[in-house]
């Protein structure tokens, strides 16, 4: 299975200027635990429900932390060809548990942990009957 078939289309997008409390609602609301941030003065990052976790465990104020301040900017990004193998190895050697799809273009999903525990899960009921 490929990653254009477990990631997600709909994808959350912030600037650098929300401040971690609007990432947050944002990413509630939607039920998502990552949004890309896009920020015209660099490439693509993404802020994580982790970033936010940090960021309130050290006691800053996230109505006054912004975004950009907590964005990874380093960031692998997928191909929609790769297979979730690929996916999986990528998250787990740079230890984190999104993936930014993108075409050349831009960012066209995200890829969690999740979603390929989900496409596995059935294939490996099927294996063991």
């Amino acid at each position: 299975m490929l990653v254009r078939d477990a990631m997600s289309t709909v994808v959350l997008t912030i600037g650098p200027a929300h401040t971690l409390r609007q990432a947050a609602r944002l990413m509630a609301a939607r039920r998502v635990g990552a949004a890309v941030v896009l920020d015209p003065d660099s490439s693509l990052g993404i802020l994580t429900e982790r970033d936010v976790l940090n960021s309130l465990g050290l006691g800053q104020d996230p109505d006054l932390e912004t975004a950009g301040t907590h964005t990874t900017t380093d960031v692998v990004f997928a191909a929609p060809a790769w297979t979730l193998e690929e996916a999986a190895e990528a998250m787990a050697h740079g230890g984190f548990r999104h993936l930014i799809v993108t075409d050349g273009d831009g960012p066209i999903g995200i890829v969690s942990v999740r979603d390929i525990i989900r496409c596995w899960a059935p294939a490996r009921r099927h294996a063991a009957a």
